[in-house]
């Protein structure tokens, strides 16, 4: 018989990237009183993980839980980024409802569409969250309007459409049910948790049925499956089946060795759960996100839509520069393999092949992002690896034309600069789909574009915008392929010898264009070490030093003013390779270099590729 379980609400925080729900989160765990009076405590606790803290943004949802009244509440954090968007979708089966924030000066942004989609074709219950009230520019009457309208857009239920608003400052840690309400606490947003949010519904009687929405990892107890208990209780020792709706065959007789139950920021090891916990069950070597644990009296799975699939692909190899092996822990092809498959036992929206090559590994992601963040978490882990040019993941269609896949890129920039924007995204096959003015002197714009067109774009265009544009994209499925594109009208300036720079070569070297590096810097003949004004490819010698003569004219060794070299970011560097090139990651440094080192093989290649092209 299905009963409600009034003691527990299940919450999924949701929202575009930046407006706030990791803060938040923050706010609710102080104020109910998880942590003491007197503790430390770090900004945007939730975010664990180094690359969260720095760049500000969550890659991995995380889970939490607090008491009020009596009541306990599950919340789950959730990424913003499109990239992350597999974790979203997942994990919106574990909760009742949702509490969807937006900024009170931005408004709705794409990713808020993205996710509010999800919850609402889920059936969830909605409270909208309007935070940053406190930021001079906010407007929040018109940004609850704009709400609306997207819920209208979205085909929101009546019941939607009714939801609650509550006006926030997360950062000052107050809530208000209506504007102009005196700040206190954050407690109209708990009120609204407990009177919204449905409690979590199941047959306590039944037997045991709990979906597997995430999966945790911890070298000590191995994977760790975190989960609902959509129907019975769970208990340590018992005997389970796995079964997956997606997989028929699969019946796997597994025993729980440990259950956890989530409280503040600590899982607490429990003996028994009942209906409607959200746990963590860990023993399970082969436990995957969209498995089932039941009785194995009554083996049902429950339904689980797919993981979306990966659009991007970059290979990953041993590093062969002769640099290699000199700054990072781990360098075999052995160490790449192990960490690259260790990573699967959390990002379910990654996938990892073997090629021919025993040193190389094709690793396919939802986006340069999403890949940019494993290749940062593999350098700091002491990594020295090779990594090649981004490039979309290809599908044909039952009449065998190709398709690729396409993104959706809305952009705000100010006025001034839109008719730049729109003539380089048409370069790179974008078609302009919608344009209006925004506040303050902004036009937004909305671009079908396919996904390589932005491969490499994004420093482009923050330098174009002079860093006032906003680009957020989501995936828009597949069409026919739009054509050849472009990517790179510069080309590089590549060292001829190996060595140590000189500020003579390097003083020559600048006239040709950009650098990269600095004197007294370490390059080897093949790296690429600066950008050329024009189209080709040179060589330049910037380990010269000047010939000693002994006749000295006055003032020839007066100093020569070098132009500080640009220092490319991780991502900066992805974006800059070109198809011939690689991204030499280590530790302490990221050099750009050609595939083929050696000058004259390099030159014969290209010469046989041109033939094969013309022939």
């Amino acid at each position: 018989m299905k009963m409600k379980r009034e003691d527990v609400r299940n919450v999924a925080i949701i929202a575009h990237v930046d407006h706030g729900k990791t803060t938040l989160v923050d706010d609710l765990l102080k104020q109910s009183g998880v942590f003491r009076e007197n503790q430390e405590v770090a900004e945007r606790v939730m975010d664990s993980n180094a690359i969260e803290r720095e760049r500000g943004i969550t890659i991995l949802s995380k889970n939490t839980a607090v008491s009020y009244n009596g009541i306990k509440i599950n919340i789950i954090d959730t990424p913003g980024h499109a990239d992350f968007g597999g974790e979203v979708e997942r994990v919106l089966k574990m909760v009742n409802g949702v509490i969807l924030v937006v900024d009170a000066f931005e408004g709705p942004m794409p990713q808020t569409k993205f996710v509010l989609r999800k919850a609402l074709e889920l059936n969830l219950a909605v409270i909208v969250c309007i935070n940053k009230i406190d930021r001079p520019e906010a407007r929040p009457e018109e940004v609850v309007d704009e709400v609306l309208e997207l819920l209208i857009d979205l085909d929101a239920s009546e019941e939607q459409l009714d939801c609650p608003f509550v006006y926030a400052s997360a950062r000052e840690g107050y809530a208000l049910a209506e504007l102009g309400d005196e700040p206190k606490n954050m407690v109209p947003l708990f009120e609204a948790i407990v009177h919204h949010i449905p409690a979590p519904e199941g047959d306590p009687e039944a037997e045991t049925q709990m979906l597997i929405s995430t999966i945790d990892y911890n070298e000590y107890v191995g994977r760790i499956g975190v989960g609902k208990i959509d129907n019975g209780s769970l208990k340590v020792n018992q005997e389970v089946v796995i079964v997956n709706a997606h997989e028929l065959n699969k019946m796997n007789r597994v025993k729980v060795s440990r259950l956890y139950e989530f409280d503040g920021l600590n899982k607490i090891e429990v003996q028994e759960a009942s209906m409607g916990s959200i746990v963590a069950v860990s023993g399970i070597a082969d436990i995957h996100i969209g498995d089932t644990l039941c009785s194995p009296e009554h083996p049902e799975p429950i339904p689980f839509q797919k993981i979306s699939e990966p659009t991007i692909a970059m290979n990953f190899m041993v590093n062969d520069s002769p640099m290699a092996g000199q700054e990072g822990k781990f360098v075999t092809s052995r160490h790449l393999r192990d960490r690259l498959y260790r990573e699967l036992n959390t990002d379910v929206s990654l996938r990892v092949e073997d090629t021919e090559s025993p040193d190389c590994f094709k690793v396919s992601g939802r986006g340069e992002l999403h890949l940019s963040v494993l290749i940062e978490n593999m350098r700091r882990e002491g990594y020295e690896f090779a990594v090649s040019k981004a490039e979309v993941l290809y599908k044909q269609d039952d009449k065998g034309r190709k398709l690729e896949p396409m993104e959706l890129a809305y952009i705000d920039v100010p006025d001034e600069f839109s008719g730049t924007v729109i003539q380089k995204l048409s370069l790179r096959k974008g078609e302009l789909q919608g344009m209006s003015a925004s506040n303050g002197g902004y036009t937004r714009m909305e671009f079908s574009i396919p996904a390589r067109g932005l491969i490499g774009y994004r420093g482009e265009f923050m330098t174009d915008t002079k860093g006032n544009g906003i680009m957020n994209t989501i995936f828009d499925g597949y069409a026919p392929y739009k054509g050849d594109i472009q990517y790179r009208k510069q080309g590089s300036l590549i060292a001829f010898e190996s060595g140590e720079t000189i500020t003579y070569g390097l003083f020559n070297a600048q006239e040709r264009g950009l650098l990269f590096v600095g004197p007294g810097e370490k390059v080897y003949a093949g790296m690429v070490i600066g950008q050329n004004g024009k189209g080709e490819d040179i060589e330049v010698n910037v380990c010269k030093r000047k010939q000693l003569t002994n006749t000295r004219a006055s003032g020839s060794d007066d100093a020569l003013k070098l132009t500080p070299p640009k220092i490319l970011s991780l991502e900066q560097s992805l974006e800059f390779i070109d198809t011939d090139e690689l991204l030499e990651v280590t530790p302490e440094h990221l050099r750009i270099r050609k595939r083929i080192l050696d000058p004259v093989m390099r030159k014969r290649m290209a010469h046989n590729q041109k033939s094969r092209v013309n022939g």
